[in-house]
């Protein structure tokens, strides 16, 4: 997987074989200002900020900001990661806070472009139709959804995280977390009731 990532490690050190491993071994790298260590783990998390941000700002020209300004954050704390989490969930946390200093510092919510950036469809030709319009119909109602919330809903769906990680990310105990999800799915359930069969 390194490889892939453009960054060939130290010769003289056993690979680690997991992706956490992984991603552990770029922190300790970074944390001693290895530059080809950034730029594996930014290549390495770019798309996914993106993806998370664009749930949580809803502004495409923000995206690409602040991804930078969390990977900057990264970079600066890398010596302070204590490995109490994992480094997905302490990047995830330094983006959020990231995205919530962004949205403070506008007055008005941005739209975005939501349905441009719908996520890659993995139907066949013939269900692509209605696979894009459950993608609109979805992307529609997750913006309707308070940012809180929506921001659950995506760790939870698009990040794969679990209800403690993302309490960790938020900084927000677990069953506020179970909450927000409580009642984000309820209003999804509610806003999705005619699509209900083919996305609940």
């Amino acid at each position: 997987m390194f490889e892939n990532w453009g960054w060939r490690g130290k010769t003289d050190k056993k690979r680690p074989d997991t992706p956490e491993a992984q991603e552990v071994e770029l922190i300790t790298l970074i944390a001693n200002a290895d530059r080809q260590a950034f730029e594996a783990l930014y290549r390495l998390y770019f798309g996914r900020l993106a993806r998370f941000l664009d749930k949580m700002t809803r502004d495409t020209h923000l995206i690409e900001e602040i991804v930078n300004d969390t990977m900057l954050v990264v970079w600066q704390k890398a010596p302070s990661f204590n490995h109490t989490s994992r480094v997905s969930t302490w990047v995830f946390a330094i983006a959020y806070r990231q995205a919530l200093k962004a949205i403070n510092s506008f007055d008005e919510a941005v739209e975005s472009d939501f349905e441009h950036h719908a996520a890659e469809t993995r139907y066949e030709p013939e269900h692509q139709m209605s696979a894009q319009q459950l993608d609109a119909d979805l992307s529609r109602a997750l913006r309707a959804l308070p940012m809180e919330q929506r921001v659950v809903v995506s760790l939870t769906y698009y990040h794969e995280m679990g209800y403690k990680e993302i309490a960790e990310t938020m900084e927000c105990p677990v069953n506020t977390v179970k909450t927000r999800m409580f009642h984000a799915r309820q209003r999804l359930r509610f806003m999705l009731s005619d699509s209900m069969e083919e996305i609940l």
